[in-house]
């Protein structure tokens, strides 16, 4: 089981939630009712709350009523999760007694014997009588493994069975007539997973990198100095820029036109 850290209401989760008691809740709520910013967050503790622990509003303060909500194994006290509520509650851990209380957000919070205890209660045959959804639950936190073999075989020295519990794994033996399933399962370890961190300088000497790259392929794009400087330009005058620098026709004379008609003769024709 993992070591309960020093948690508050502003770090609990949907999943470190389940590491707490009611004791410990109730100390972090009077804790965080200090806070200014308390109001505008108390919607989200109260729903990261309930995702563990059953809440109940005790609107009759009667102690008949409290007793009663005490033997149901509620711890009584004052909240205050609205503006217009009596302001006393209980509050009880969510039991996990059935393997439909299992979710990914508590797995890691319960021992392998645990589990074996919950498996224990709801089966009958055997680990592939779960449905898939609750196997990926439970293989997302435990190593799971199977075996099935006679019962004069299944503890036979140097076997399965003695390895796996020396190993540390918790078992479970389901009777299936002269047949026994052994289902073991063993606590995985928590891996955390390795985050890439850019160092600033890192960070500033790749993207230069890339800019410089920008830079040259712009570069290449332009044209060279010694291209791109014609002797045209060196030469060129804009006042030389008139009107007939955009003549398209030419000025001729119509009794030249005719003449040229007239070169044209009939033999032109059969071309």
């Amino acid at each position: 089981m993992k070591q309960q850290k020093a948690l508050t209401l502003k770090t609990l989760t949907k999943s470190n939630v389940w590491e707490v008691q009611e004791n410990d809740i109730l100390r972090m709520w009077e804790t965080a009712e200090k806070d200014a910013d308390f109001k505008d967050n108390r919607r989200h503790f109260v729903d990261v709350i309930r995702s563990a622990f059953e809440i109940e509003e005790i609107k009759i303060d009667k102690p008949v009523v409290i007793q009663k909500y005490e033997d149901r194994g509620f711890t009584i006290a004052s909240l205050h999760i609205t503006d217009n509520d009596s302001g006393k509650y209980g509050i009880k851990k969510r039991p996990i007694m059935r393997v439909t209380d299992l979710t990914y957000e508590n797995i890691r919070h319960i021992s392998a014997a645990k589990l074996i205890e919950v498996l224990d209660r709801n089966f009958g045959g055997g680990w592939d009588s779960l449905s898939q959804s609750i196997q990926d639950i439970i293989e997302s936190g435990f190593d799971i493994s199977t075996t099935t073999l006679p019962k004069d075989r299944l503890h036979k020295p140097g076997g399965m069975y003695e390895k796996k519990v020396n190993d540390g794994f918790e078992v479970l033996e389901i009777t299936k007539g002269a047949w026994v399933e052994a289902i073991f399962a063993k606590e995985k370890p928590e891996v955390e997973k390795p985050v890439a961190k850019v160092e600033d300088d890192d960070f500033r000497d790749k993207y230069d990198r890339e800019d410089d790259d920008d830079e040259e392929d712009d570069d290449e794009d332009l044209p060279d100095d010694k291209y791109g400087d014609d002797d045209d330009d060196d030469t060129f005058d804009e006042d030389k820029l008139t009107e007939e620098s955009y003549r398209t026709t030419f000025d001729t004379d119509p009794e030249d036109l005719n003449l040229e008609a007239e070169d044209v003769t009939d033999d032109d024709d059969n071309y």
